[in-house]
């Protein structure tokens, strides 16, 4: 039985504002409190990268010219998180799984999600100063990460959860 310390963090980025465009996409897993594997993988949305989304992750139609696309790589993505809780930072990324599931015509697994913005709230009610965000609760939290690079923002999100 998975405790509390066992989840799966969960990051996807985005080629543009188009939810089923993910273009990257990181998992972290958590055992017993501590980071046990990660898996990530670059997707080619098999869509055009807005300059501003670009610009926020650092990813164009180059870096994922080899890469392999959704419809390739769902069935393993799925295998990974259907075993424990999946953290993810915000409704952003179940979002764009939805989106990039329903494009192909599939639908959501059923998954146990669980939001560090919610945990985060409730965790620590005085710093909503400052706001929730994942770069100002690493921060805060003394957590080092390149945000917007999937599998480091997996990583950090998972790291809030166990804090």
């Amino acid at each position: 039985m998975a405790s509390i310390e066992d989840f799966i963090a969960l990051d996807v980025e985005t080629a543009n504002s188009d939810l089923s465009s993910i273009c990257q996409i990181g998992l972290a897993k958590f055992e017993n409190g501590s980071l046990a594997s990660t898996w990530s993988s670059l997707v080619d949305p098999c869509d055009f990268f807005s300059a501003s989304n670009t610009a926020v992750h650092g990813l164009d139609a180059s870096s994922v010219k080899d890469a392999p696309q959704f419809p390739k790589i769902h069935d393993e993505l799925f295998d990974r998180l259907k075993s424990l809780p999946v953290i993810i930072h915000g409704p952003f990324d179940r979002s764009a799984l939805r989106s990039a599931l329903g494009k192909i015509g599939r639908e959501l697994p059923e998954i146990v999600w669980v939001d560090t913005i919610r945990v985060a709230r409730r965790a620590w009610p005085d710093w909503n100063d400052k706001g929730y965000g994942l770069a100002v609760l690493a921060h805060r939290l003394g957590i080092d990460f390149k945000h917007h690079a999937a599998l480091e923002d997996a990583c950090a999100a998972g790291t809030v959860m166990l804090e």
